[in-house]
């Protein structure tokens, strides 16, 4: 994937099993964000910064998505431990994740091992992939990807 590209279409569902599609949000921008595991330190600090800033996204006409292989019931567990706000979508073969190209080979303690890099999508209103983060780290990312929003 690259800026500029057609945002791949998904449809996965939400906490309630309720399917939710690109499609579900026209005339905005979507954060489209994917992280490995819910309830990690990592991915945890990152929901609840999108959460703590999702009034300020919605006021710039943008809705957050967060993607994980982790099933419905992970995500429920997850918001409700976290008090989320932001909807997240379970992705358990990683189909959506593959077409965004963030189901990637990984290394850690030396092992290598399929799984999510890290990554963030801003969609324009048009579909249209307008900016990416690879291998995100977690610290200051929410707020870098709502200034650019802001700025824009």
């Amino acid at each position: 994937m690259k800026v500029g590209d057609a945002a791949p279409t998904f449809t996965a569902p939400d906490r309630e099993g309720k399917s939710i599609s690109l499609q579900d949000f026209p005339d905005r921008s979507i954060v489209l964000y994917f992280y490995p595991k819910d309830n990690t330190p990592g991915c945890t600090t990152e929901a609840i910064d999108f959460t703590a800033k999702l009034a300020e996204f919605q006021a710039v006409n943008t809705q957050v998505i967060g993607i994980s292989p982790d099933s419905i019931a992970s995500h429920g567990k997850f918001i409700d431990k976290h008090n989320l706000k932001i909807i997240l979508l379970s992705d358990p073969e990683h189909q959506i994740a593959e077409s965004y190209g963030v189901w990637q080979l990984k290394k850690f303690m030396g092992k290598e091992y399929m799984g999510i890099v890290r990554s963030t999508f801003l969609i324009d209103p048009t579909g249209v992939i307008s900016q990416i983060w690879s291998n995100v780290r977690v610290k200051n990312h929410v707020d870098t990807v709502l200034k650019l929003i802001v700025d824009n």
